[in-house]
Parts: C-alpha cells; sequence; structure tokens
C-alpha cells in the first residue's frame, strides 16, 4: 500500500507505515527526545514514520485532566519536529475549525473515534486537502466505516487512511475484532491498527483510563498477521509520569524490540 504522505521515508522498503508518539504534547523536551529515537528506528529499520502528538485532548474522563500547553505552542512545535527531523506529523482535530487551523501545521489531520460519524467534521478536514485519517468508533463495525470514507470522498479528497481502535465490551473494556482489518481495507484505503489505544480499559470509578500494556506485542502481531498496514502506537520515555495515557503506552526503550518483531510478520503476510 502506498502513501502520499510529504516527508515519508522509506516508503519502498516493503515495510509497514509505522505512527507513534506520545499521547499529548507534554512540553517541548518529551516530544523532542521521542521524535529524535522514533527516527533512529525508522531509519535503521527502514520502517516508514509518521510522528503522532495530540496538542489538544479534548476527551478526558475528568474535568481536572491534562488537556494540553495551549493550542498555538503545541502546534507550533508539532510543526518544530516536522521540520527538525524531516518527517510527517499527524495531530487529532475535533471541530471544523480546528481543522483549518491545524490543517497549517501538520501532514495528516486525525478524526477522534467518537467523532467518525460528525459529517460537517469529516467535510471541513477533507477541504484542508490533507490526508485524514478516521478512527474507527468503539461503537461501529468495520463495515458502517464505508460511509465515513464516502463523505471525505464526496467532498473531493480521496487521501484516507482507517484505524481500528478496538470495540466497546461491556462498560470498561475493548476488544478488537481483527475481521475489522480485511472488511475496511475494501474501502482500497490503508488500514492501521491502534495497538495501544485498543487495548484501554476506559471508564474507570476513579476516572483514570486503564490499560494492558503488556498486551501490546500480541495485539500488534495479531494486527500484522491479520493484514493491517500499519500500526499505530503510543510510547513515551516514563509512562508512569505521562499527562495523558501513561496506563497503555508503550516505554520508549521496548519500541525497537517490537518493531523488530513485526518485520518478519509483515513480510510473510505481503508476499
Amino acid at each position: 500500500m502506498q502513501y502520499n504522505i510529504p516527508y515519508l521515508h522509506h516508503i519502498d522498503s516493503g515495510n509497514f507505515l509505522l505512527i507513534a508518539g506520545p499521547c499529548v504534547i507534554e512540553n517541548e523536551t518529551i516530544p523532542m527526545k521521542t521524535a529524535e529515537k522514533l527516527v533512529e528506528i525508522s531509519d535503521k529499520h527502514k520502517i516508514p514514520l509518521v510522528f503522532k502528538a495530540s496538542y489538544k485532548k479534548a476527551n478526558r474522563s475528568r474535568i481536572d485532566s491534562f488537556t494540553g500547553i495551549g493550542n498555538e505552542k503545541g502546534l507550533k512545535l508539532l510543526k518544530k519536529i516536522r521540520n527538525t527531523f524531516q518527517i510527517p506529523v499527524i495531530t487529532d482535530i475535533h471541530s471544523e475549525t480546528e481543522a483549518y487551523i491545524a490543517a497549517k501545521y501538520v501532514d495528516i489531520l486525525q478524526i477522534p473515534a467518537f467523532l467518525c460519524r460528525q459529517t460537517d467534521l469529516l467535510v471541513a478536514a477533507a477541504k484542508t486537502e490533507k490526508i485524514i485519517n478516521i478512527k474507527k468508533g468503539q461503537f461501529l463495525s468495520g463495515e458502517s466505516m464505508h460511509h465515513a470514507v464516502q463523505k471525505v470522498r464526496n467532498a473531493g479528497n480521496n487521501n484516507i487512511m482507517l484505524t481500528e481502535r478496538g470495540t466497546t465490551f461491556g462498560y470498561q473494556d475493548l476488544i478488537v475484532d481483527f475481521r475489522n482489518i480485511p472488511v475496511m481495507k475494501r474501502n482500497n484505503v490503508p488500514v492501521i491498527l491502534d495497538v495501544t489505544h485498543s487495548l484501554q480499559q476506559p471508564n474507570q470509578t476513579k476516572g483514570v483510563t486503564g490499560g494492558q500494556p503488556d498486551m501490546i506485542t500480541t495485539m500488534a502481531k495479531a494486527g500484522i498477521a491479520a493484514g493491517a498496514d500499519g500500526i499505530f502506537l503510543e510510547t513515551h520515555p516514563n509512562p508512569a509520569i505521562a499527562k495523558s495515557d501513561g496506563a497503555n503506552m508503550l516505554k520508549l526503550e521496548n519500541l525497537e524490540e517490537l518493531v523488530a518483531k513485526l518485520i518478519p510478520i509483515y513480510q510473510t503476510v505481503n508476499q
């Protein structure tokens, strides 16, 4: 699967796409340190890389949860990472206004899972002419994502990716139906597996989302084996002190080992 993404290196290496980075822009140091390590891994293993981080966390369990360092400051830091390391960057948007603003700083606009049916948001994102990554809602089937794809295409934009991130299972858990990967690929778009968000345990009574990071390797292997074109994951130098989603993030020092395990699976599946 080919991607028309600016600054995307190693696209002809025959490897899967890696979308990785911290959950949110917490400060300048952590994103820059993370991006530097990601580029090192990308170059060593010839993995196409997109750096991810939210400049603004609009969907938090509690009113006192950290949401960001300021919209403009966060976006400028994403652009700095893009220019410093010559890598594409992706961030979430939550409204039509945000689509136009964020498009000035990043290469890919991401539609959060809870908002994947918001027609006005999808159309506004499409009209920026950026690549649009739409996360499948936790409440939707893979088949139903066809309609989200059509909304973007009907607005004149064919640069679309879909991301599986689990389906609500009871009140406090998610489960991944790996059938969704080949089903969503029928839309002739790249399909990504969001490994870390698929391992969330939401709606905990204390208002802090839980997770199962010990299952990241298993989930990622299964996704690649099922035909995913790429892996999305959140990583942090020290998830224990992360200001968002630390419970399900991969420790940055463990990322290279995971990548090395996934490459032969991807190459075998795609022979």
